[in-house]
């Protein structure tokens, strides 16, 4: 075992196209060696500084002959004051075809989930591309999310096996349609963490917590990562729909990647100053997906959404259990609904899902409740986009909502109703599942109605009447008994808007 002492006179500092990186010296091993069951192993210490860049490359040159790379790592976790950030170290890795942004050499990120992990041909450490271990240059990539006043100090231990590499799997990917029950209300979660990133559930679990969280569709969304697109097929079906995708997770902000294409990969290494996440949104959309932004006020450092909302198909206004940045979040995507009828601009539908990890974070709650003319990929994508959907906190929840008025005309959720300014419309929501909720009818002049709140059995219908020259826009809210007055209480359901009048 060989040492390398990777200190700051040995870094060079370079600019991939998007965030600032270092680069370190070479780690090298011998070449050509006589034994095909040899191993050779590594060490690399280094220590980072408060404000590293947000990659560090540590170039690995790989001999011919190799089966097997594993990368082990450890670093110091000092103490530090209150309300001071300490270290944090993700790890990842680039294979011989490189580091560029976007490019194809990714083969595997397990941010901080995981101290070691494996490439072989025939396998690897979950949230990392089993295949071929070529010779040529490797990138580990180290990701110091947050460095502690006194420094970052880690070691990496790189350990290389020689021999005969295994046949390479032909991945299989799940269908991308299930039976269906054609024109309908389909159930989903579209933000769903396996162990291949940071969750703790394998997908057969995660598949039996949909099923019985009565779900229709799911996503697959880890971080920075496509390593599990080809474990799902086993655990779809006609009764389970699984879309593929990722949550790519830059420092500026979450973007869920949602249905995309099997086999996708989305890069993150950039921020909104780099004025690169246009790029990668259109690179959704050409792999067939939709354009998500995540918790966009989540407290979590780097979790905050700092893109703008240009790009987004949709957004992620709640996430997990109801939480106050869930409130602004909801508040946030009022206004954007607000300017788009103000500005005459398309407008931005709203979506929720779990984001569960690990038990006991509820899979399904909240869900996506989607109308889609079958169970489909394409029909359930083009239904969050078009709007045609509300977020209930759990199978329990449901709603109708609907819009009518001037001569037997109706309009239902995302869609509009095209009558004349000064024409009586009314606006009716029925309810099931909802105990002691209160209704609200939320338009561009803010809550406009508050019902009573339901009975005890969860049922009832709540009307209420108005124009389009006083409300372009209504959207329904469930909540429960309000906690601490005169806050509103948190949600039990919400759906997206019918637009009023004619434009």
């Amino acid at each position: 075992m060989c040492d390398d002492d990777a200190m700051l006179g040995r870094r060079a500092l370079f600019v991939t196209g998007a965030a600032a990186a270092l680069t370190l010296g070479s780690v090298t091993f011998a070449r050509g060696a006589d034994d095909m069951h040899h191993t050779e192993t590594r060490t690399v210490r280094g220590t980072l500084p408060p404000g590293s860049p947000d990659f560090v490359y540590v170039p690995v040159e790989v001999p011919d002959g190799v089966r097997e790379i594993k990368v082990a790592y450890t670093y110091d976790r000092p103490t530090v004051p209150a309300g001071t950030p300490g270290n944090a170290l993700d790890i990842g890795i680039f294979d011989e075809r490189g580091t560029d942004l976007g490019g194809k050499g990714f083969r595997g990120w397990s941010g901080g989930a995981r101290t070691e992990f494996f490439i072989r041909a025939d396998d690897a450490t979950p949230a990392y591309i089993p295949g071929p271990v070529h010779d040529g240059t490797w990138h580990i990539v180290l990701g110091p999310y947050t460095v502690a006043p006194q420094g970052l100090s880690y070691e990496l231990t790189i350990t290389l096996s020689y021999g005969e590499q295994g046949a390479v799997a032909e991945p299989v990917y799940p269908p991308q349609r299930a039976k269906g029950r054609g024109r309908d209300w389909y159930r989903g979660d579209c933000h769903l963490h396996s162990w291949y990133s940071d969750g703790r559930r394998t997908p057969a679990e995660i598949a039996d917590l949909a099923r019985a969280a009565g779900l229709d569709f799911i996503n697959s969304s880890e971080h920075n990562t496509h390593s599990a697109h080809a474990h799902w097929a086993d655990v779809a079906g006609d009764d389970l729909l699984v879309l593929l995708g990722e949550e790519v997770t830059t420092r500026n902000g979450h973007v869920l990647a949602l249905g995309t294409d099997p086999g996708t990969f989305v890069d993150w290494r950039y921020r909104a100053r780099d004025n690169r996440f246009g790029k990668f949104a259109r690179q959704i959309r050409k792999a067939g997906g939709l354009v998500v932004p995540a918790h966009p006020h989540a407290t979590c450092i780097g979790c905050n959404w700092k893109f703008g909302f240009g790009e987004a198909d949709a957004v992620e206004v709640w996430n997990g259990p109801y939480t106050p940045d869930d409130e602004v979040a909801l508040a946030d995507w009022d206004g954007m609904l607000v300017a788009s009828v103000r500005e005459g601009r398309d407008w931005i539908p709203a979506m929720g899902n779990s984001d569960a990890h690990r038990a006991p974070d509820p899979v399904g709650s909240p869900q996506t409740v989607v109308l889609a003319d079958d169970l489909t990929r394409e029909a359930i994508q083009e239904g969050i986009r078009a709007g045609r959907s509300y977020v209930a906190e759990s199978r329990n929840v449901s709603v109708t909502f609907t819009a009518a008025g001037g001569r037997g005309q109706h309009a239902g959720i995302g869609e509009r109703l095209r009558v004349d300014r000064d024409t009586p419309v009314t606006v009716r929501l029925e309810v099931t599942g909802a105990p002691r909720c209160t209704v609200r009818f939320v338009t561009d002049q803010g809550v406009l109605f508050t019902s009573a709140p339901l009975p005890v059995t969860g049922a009832g219908t709540v009307e209420w009447r108005t124009t389009p020259s006083y409300a372009a826009y209504v959207r329904a809210e469930l909540r429960h008994e309000a906690v601490i007055a005169p806050l509103p209480g948190a949600l039990a359901a919400f759906t997206n808007p019918i637009f009023l009048g004619r434009d």
